[in-house]
């Protein structure tokens, strides 16, 4: 499980946060801070910590002061910034400052799964250590370049998306239209239509399965997965 840390000054936007981050499968919530040194009093009392969703605006110090603090004292805890800051000054300080995303707010909850599952993705490529060729290193690079998921059409259910979206993502290989249909309790077709929305947002991937004739069956992978 990857720890995390929820810092900002508003306790209810921080209980929204923290059910945010809860929601998404591989990360639990540790603890929550609502000022600049309340979360580094959490820094130090906390036995594991990999990742500090931090707001700027907090009433004691900023949160790219946090951040110094943070590399100064020698906590190698993670940094995705959260926070209403959007002028070009403070994103670049917070990328000079370590912080791996910046996500403005208001934002939505797929807006927030995307840097998470981005960062989950960053983590398994570093943990696999050894030497990295340079398609590699540009994968570690491009780890968190990911954008929220896109409006969806109409027609689609949101509902539908996240049920096809969840049983992708938790599965072991790739998936068939049928095995998902099976899986969700959905029709084969509903499936492949939602499963054809994911494969054109870069969410899964398309692969084939030859037989002994026929035509190759369409099998789906989530994009993310190692």
């Amino acid at each position: 499980m990857i720890e995390v840390l929820v810092v900002d000054d508003d306790t209810r936007v921080a209980r929204v946060n923290a059910a945010y981050v809860e929601k998404v499968p591989g990360f639990r919530v540790t603890g929550a801070a609502h000022s600049a040194g309340d979360a580094l009093r959490a820094l130090e009392s906390l036995p594991r910590l990999d990742l500090v969703l931090l707001d700027h605006y907090l009433p004691d110090r900023t949160g790219l002061e946090v951040v110094q603090e943070m590399r100064r004292r020698g906590h190698p805890a993670d940094v995705i910034m959260v926070t209403a800051a959007r002028d070009v000054a403070t994103v670049r300080a917070a990328m000079r400052q370590g912080a791996l995303q910046y996500l403005v707010k208001p934002f939505t909850f797929a807006g927030l799964r995307a840097k998470l599952e981005a960062y989950a993705e960053l983590r398994r490529t570093l943990d696999s250590g050894g030497e990295a060729e340079q398609a590699e290193v540009d994968r570690i690079f491009g780890a968190l370049s990911t954008t929220s998921e896109p409006e969806l059409p109409k027609g689609h259910s949101p509902t539908t998306a996240e049920l096809v979206r969840q049983c992708l993502m938790r599965a072991d290989g790739p998936l068939s239209a049928q095995e998902i249909a099976d899986r969700t309790g959905v029709s084969r077709q509903t499936a492949q239509r939602y499963l054809k929305l994911l494969e054109r947002t870069g969410r899964a991937r398309l692969t084939l399965k030859y037989g002994d004739a026929g035509r190759p069956e369409h099998r789906y992978l989530w994009a993310t997965r190692t």
